[in-house]
């Protein structure tokens, strides 16, 4: 579904990724682990077209590279990006309202699948989301992206900042949203999760791809373990 090949991006004369490569087939979850800097966030912004790069990203067959956003969103990829953004003056249904911009037709059943993904934001609708949690905020941003029909979904740091529990209900919600057909690129520190959920996962290390592997094979390697999980 989605190719990158030597993905290449910079903040001015500092380049982040280097050579970034990797391949994300239809209805997987794939998750991107790695340290606080390491260039996860600047590869999704890559994908979805927030930065300019180098190199080839390919979505479902078609070249996407630098694409302005808006275009990459009508191709079926939508990002959540990292601090949730919502827009906290509305509503959580505004807010989803907003997500659906691009399918008025279907905002009724797409409504309806995020409050039964997340029964909390139910019982919120009309709440202002400046004035949820930190937890539900991040259903809200999750919900709100689901709106726009992503046929693949890329989460930025979801559990960022979360509880306990509210981290299990994310990351509970993210293969829920898998196994309804959604494929799910995983950016996270929190790595012992993303990989317990994911069917294949890359480590990236100051801008490069340095160990890839299924999710219980990352689990298991010594270097991961030691690096992330503290053992």
């Amino acid at each position: 579904m989605l190719t990158i090949e030597n993905l290449n991006a910079s903040y001015g004369e500092m380049q982040v990724l280097r050579n970034i490569s990797l391949a994300i087939s239809a209805r997987e979850i794939v998750s991107v682990v790695g340290s606080n800097g390491a260039g996860k966030s600047t590869m999704l912004k890559a994908i979805s077209g927030i930065i300019k790069s180098s190199g080839t990203i390919s979505f479902n067959g078609a070249p996407v590279s630098n694409l302005p956003p808006h275009l990459i969103v009508q191709r079926g990829i939508v990002h959540v990006p990292e601090g949730r953004k919502i827009f906290s003056e509305m509503t959580v249904v505004e807010n989803l309202m907003m997500g659906g911009y691009l399918h008025q037709k279907e905002i009724k059943k797409n409504m309806e699948r995020v409050l039964t993904i997340f029964p909390r934001l139910a019982e919120r609708k009309k709440q202002l989301g400046g004035t949820m949690s930190g937890g539900e905020q991040q259903m809200l941003a999750i919900g709100r992206g689901l709106m726009g029909n992503p046929k693949l979904l890329l989460l930025d740091e979801p559990s960022l900042g979360l509880s306990p529990l509210f981290t299990d209900v994310v990351f509970s919600a993210i293969g829920e949203i898998n196994t309804l057909g959604v494929t799910v690129l995983l950016v996270e520190q929190n790595v012992y999760q993303s990989l317990k959920i994911s069917h294949r996962a890359y480590v990236i290390e100051t801008g490069s791809i340095v160990l890839t592997g299924t999710g219980s094979e990352l689990l298991n390697n010594q270097k991961v373990k030691t690096a992330f999980l503290g053992m």
